[in-house]
């Protein structure tokens, strides 16, 4: 098992670790009440949320981990497939003996979210979701060409899986192309200091290789569908985040979750690209706040 641990500290969120199959989850946690759960997506880790965590924590108990193998948590030696992400989360959640539960989440932790509220659903206070998959792709015009670009440059058999193995080229790259500003050395430092130890970008490349970008069925899509399907029969009350141009998350996916998700409340936020948490978390922060007041 791969152990790398950051020293890095951001904006004094109180640091934990919980023990869960045997290697231990990193997450910070601040404020009292009902749990906020923020997932986050590859290749980042709970540092992502450091400017939106602090303002919701006044009115509720926000927790932030780092999914398995990202960040601060262990990095045993498993697939890392979205699957393994599902089952680390949620015991995770039992573990910690969360109730009530809002979900924030970005990118391929929408997958791990999602998922737990169909099977969860009355533990699930509401659902709030940015960047998301919502719904299977079965073509590629679906999602803008970065996430296509993700899929088809970085393919094994064009040296992709070594240039992720053996580099930090998704998080020096790629993950800067999704901000809108220019992250400063600080915050690049930060999320590189996850992936130094050789073997630790296997998260990132298991990733690219579960993105259901593709009519062929997959495990992955499968999984999407059940819980989409879920979402358009379940008044769960949700918040669909975007922004424009969205790399996940098109106009024509806002108008189709506005036509079939129930209960769902849409928030603009200004030009963000992907990482509307780096590139605008004010305007972030103060949408979730408005729309969980009313929950």
């Amino acid at each position: 098992m791969l152990k790398q641990k950051s020293s890095h500290n951001y904006n004094d969120l109180p640091s934990k670790q919980v023990e869960i199959n045997g290697s231990q989850i990193h997450y910070v946690e601040q404020g009292e009440g009902d749990p906020i759960l923020f997932l986050h997506g590859i290749p980042t880790w709970s540092y992502i949320w450091r400017n939106v965590v602090p303002p919701i924590a006044r009115y509720g108990r926000c927790i932030a981990p780092d999914l398995i193998g990202m960040g601060q948590s262990d990095k045993p030696d498993i697939d890392y497939t979205i699957f393994d992400h599902i089952d680390y989360i949620e015991a995770f959640i039992e573990k910690l003996d969360l109730k009530n539960i809002t979900l924030v989440m970005h990118g391929w932790g929408s997958l791990i979210g999602f998922h737990y509220a169909s099977r969860h659903p009355d533990n699930v206070k509401g659902l709030a979701f940015l960047e998301s998959h919502l719904r299977p792709v079965v073509e590629k015009d679906m999602v803008a060409l970065p996430v296509r670009d993700r899929a088809s440059v970085l393919d094994s058999s064009d040296g992709g899986k070594d240039v992720i193995l053996n580099s930090n080229y998704y998080v020096n790259k790629v993950m800067p192309a999704g901000v809108i500003r220019k992250l400063s050395e600080e915050e690049l430092i930060a999320y590189q200091e996850p992936f130094k130890l050789p073997g630790s970008t296997k998260p990132i490349w298991q990733y690219l290789q579960d993105l259901p970008i593709s009519k062929q069925p997959s495990e992955v899509s499968d999984l999407i569908d059940n819980y989409s399907r879920f979402l358009q029969a379940n008044d769960i009350p949700k918040l669909l985040l975007y922004a424009m141009p969205g790399f996940n998350t098109s106009i024509e996916t806002v108008i189709w979750a506005k036509e079939n998700l129930p209960n769902l409340a849409v928030i603009e936020i200004e030009d963000a690209l992907h990482y509307a948490q780096e590139s605008h978390p004010r305007e972030l922060a103060t949408a979730i706040l408005d729309w969980y007041k009313t929950l």
